[in-house]
């Protein structure tokens, strides 16, 4: 098992759909008692979780807006296998709707959908276990949006810390009303299932409080037809990407899942280090020849002080054949299952179709729920 050191920052790539996709949100820091209660919480609900996984329904999922990569698998995509296999109910949502959040359109969006399909089969998500499905095969779960609006102030909306951030680095000229809104969709997601457990990273704790005061309201104005979801915070450490900044394909500093062998060793080839011949793990003050260090150890399942020591004196060169080596082995059975799965991509449309209608099922219970506790059923 690999010792996560105690400086790893939290990923907040776990969650019910973050705006930002991966990589450390700049938004405000939650108060350290919040934080704190948070995961005393969390562990408490690792013990719930292997005493009774059944009692528990997971919604997560993924921005279609690039390929996933070794900062996703290693702050999320592992730990939905994990859930799944310990027998959670798991929801994984490709939230196209919210592709547009920071954007005027996407591009390549059924390419982009079919590849995180791909992926998802390919690391373990099993179709008869958990539920994949997207936003925009499920209208039901998108009219949650418009009564669970009527339940949030447009000052607490404003005064979200994650959505002030994704404002402030938004793509676009003008902000747009779903970004606005958006954790009001988030919450859409997670109740349409009736969820009651969220893995986040401690950043998205605001967007589950949200949540939470969606489904306590509801119920006190109406009926109590929703869980208050809680938080399964994630321990997984921050992966930077190769050139030392935020992991992100679109920098290219990213290892995807998709890539081959060849094209991980290159982009490893050209990753930033420092002068330093004898390497060492130590990110306050070492962060790039520190990340390749935890990297290397987060695919062979190793402590990442060992991993530096065991290099010692042999410099860059004898780091990055490590890193290469530990990230191709770690790789290559799940390459190869997204290869084969890729031969059959009418099998993987179908995975997404039975998702849909297995969503949709849910979702036309819950709302028709909402109607008539609003006293609006057909």
């Amino acid at each position: 098992m690999t010792t996560i050191p105690p400086t790893a920052a939290p990923t907040p790539t776990d969650g019910p759909v973050p705006a930002t996709g991966s990589g450390a949100s700049a938004a405000s820091p939650l108060p350290a008692s919040t934080v704190a209660a948070a995961r005393r919480r969390s562990a408490e609900l690792e013990r719930e979780l292997a005493a009774d996984p059944g009692r528990f329904r997971v919604m997560t999922g993924d921005r279609p807006t690039g390929p996933l990569h070794l900062g996703h698998y290693f702050g999320t995509l592992h730990n939905r296998v994990r859930l799944q296999d310990l027998g959670v109910e798991v929801f994984v949502l490709i939230p196209d709707y919210q592709a547009l959040t920071d954007r005027d359109v996407v591009d390549r969006l059924a390419e982009t959908m079919e590849g995180l399909l791909l992926d998802y089969l390919a690391i373990g998500i099993d179709p008869s276990r958990s539920t994949i499905f997207n936003h925009s095969a499920v209208p039901a779960l998108n009219q949650l949006l418009l009564p669970f609006l009527s339940l949030v102030s447009v000052a607490e909306l404003g005064r979200n810390p994650t959505v002030k951030d994704e404002i402030a680095h938004s793509r676009q000229a003008a902000v747009s009303g779903l970004m606005y809104t958006y954790p009001v969709h988030q919450a859409a997601d997670i109740l349409f299932c009736k969820g009651n457990l969220v893995p986040v990273g401690q950043d998205q704790l605001p967007h589950l409080e949200l949540t939470r005061t969606v489904a306590r309201r509801f119920g006190e104005r109406y009926a109590p037809v929703f869980p208050q979801p809680e938080a399964l915070l994630s321990a997984a450490p921050l992966l930077l990407g190769t050139d030392g900044g935020k992991m992100s394909k679109s920098r290219g500093n990213a290892i995807t899942l998709g890539a081959t062998a060849d094209e991980t060793a290159r982009l490893i080839k050209g990753a930033k280090t420092d002068a330093d011949r004898t390497i060492s793990y130590d990110p306050e003050n070492r962060p790039a020849v520190s990340n390749l260090v935890l990297l290397a150890a987060l695919c062979q399942d190793r402590d990442p002080y060992e991993v530096a020591e065991e290099i010692g004196d042999g410099g860059a060169a004898l780091l990055k054949r490590t890193v290469t080596e530990a990230v191709n082995t770690r790789l290559a059975p799940i390459r190869a299952r997204r290869a084969e799965y890729a031969r059959d991509m009418g099998y993987v449309r179908s995975v997404l179709r039975e998702g849909n209608a297995r969503a949709n099922e849910i979702a036309e219970r819950t709302l028709d729920e909402v109607r008539k506790a609003m006293g609006t059923l057909r």
